[in-house]
Parts: C-alpha cells; structure tokens; sequence
C-alpha cells in the first residue's frame, strides 16, 4: 500500500499517515485465522477519517489494494486462494443480487473480500467487475449502532465503518475464539481524537 498521492508532510512510515495523526499507537493485535482483503477506492485513501489503516495494523492477515478498476486477470488471482473459500462482504440488494451459495462451513478456511467505500461507489464496483458480483456473501446481521458518526454521516442505521463491519464479519465466522472488542475500543479512541481536532480551539 502506497502513501495518499500529493501528501507533502512528513508520514510515518508504518501507518503511512501525516505525523501528527499516526495510528500505531492505537494498533491492537488481534488473533484470527480468516484473510481479509480489502479493496480500497481511491478516494477513500485520502480520507483522515477512514479506518481501513488502524484495521491493516491490527489484523495480521489483512491486504489493502488500492484501485476502482481492476484487470480480470489481476481481480481474479486477488480474490481466490487455493484451499480457501472466498466470501464478499455485501448485502444482497435488488441491483446486483447475490448469488446462490450454501453456507460457509464451521472452521473452514476462509478468504473475506472487504469494499471501502461509500455506498454508491461500492456498487459501482460491484458492478463493473463480475469476479466480484459472482462471489457468495456474507451480511452483517443488524450490526450495533456506529461510532463512526461523531465524524461522518450515515445515510442508514445500518452503516458502519469498514473497521466496524470486518470486526462483525471476522466474529461471524470464527465465533468466540475471535475477540475484536479491542479493536473496536481502539477504533473508538480514533474517533474520538478526531472528533475533537473538529472542536472550536483545536
């Protein structure tokens, strides 16, 4: 992963963040046995507020790939591991409708593609690349409140951050050998900081 284009200030050279709003310190090592995928759009790299960076830190079996469009070829080999049973993290909606797809099997070895972005351009996505729209799903069963929105608008109560949403499917998965409270915890003290870099005086 590559730092934000046209970033001038001095970066940290593991979070790949502007100093002043390093997130290592907030890293917190959390043990789980599922591959994470994340397809970033390029957008959401330059976000300060996206959580994508303290989840890559925290999650040791976690790759970030930056893009909107994608060679098949390419998205294919990112997707599919050998031995693994590849999930996309994504509701089924009426404009791209998931596919059939038996269950995934307790204990199994799983690959979990992850999109971050907003919604619209998420389906964008979804739509331009038929790898993706073929992968069975996983949904989030009406997942807790967000604490992203002391910082950014949810259209739904049903939106979350991209953290937040890995952190439920991860717990999905692996059941209680998976603890990610925290991660979340973590993420909490995120968005608080910045929540209060928005504050009159700082």
């Amino acid at each position: 992963m590559n730092p934000p284009p046209h970033s001038r200030r001095p970066v940290c050279p593991r979070c790949l963040r502007p100093q002043p709003t390093c997130v290592c310190a907030l890293a917190r090592p959390t043990a789980h046995r599922t591959e994470v995928l994340v397809l970033q759009h390029p957008h959401e790299q330059r976000q300060a507020k996206n959580s994508v960076t303290l989840l890559r830190l925290s999650l040791a079996r976690c790759d970030v790939v930056v893009g909107e469009h994608f060679p098949p070829e390419a998205l294919q080999a990112l997707l599919h591991r050998p031995g693994r049973d590849t999930r996309l993290l994504y509701p089924d909606v009426p404009a791209a409708p998931a596919p059939a797809a038996a269950p995934v099997t307790p204990g199994a070895p799983v690959r979990l593609v992850v999109i971050d972005a907003t919604w619209r351009k998420s389906l964008r996505m979804l739509l331009v690349h038929p790898a993706l729209a073929a992968l069975p799903r996983l949904a989030l069963h009406t997942p807790p409140p967000t604490r992203y929105r002391a910082i950014r608008a949810a259209r739904r109560a049903d939106q979350v951050s991209t953290l937040e949403a890995t952190v439920q499917a991860l717990a999905m998965l692996e059941g209680p050998s998976f603890d990610g409270h925290p991660l979340l915890d973590a993420f909490g003290e995120f968005v608080a900081a910045l929540a209060s870099q928005r504050r009159p005086g700082h």
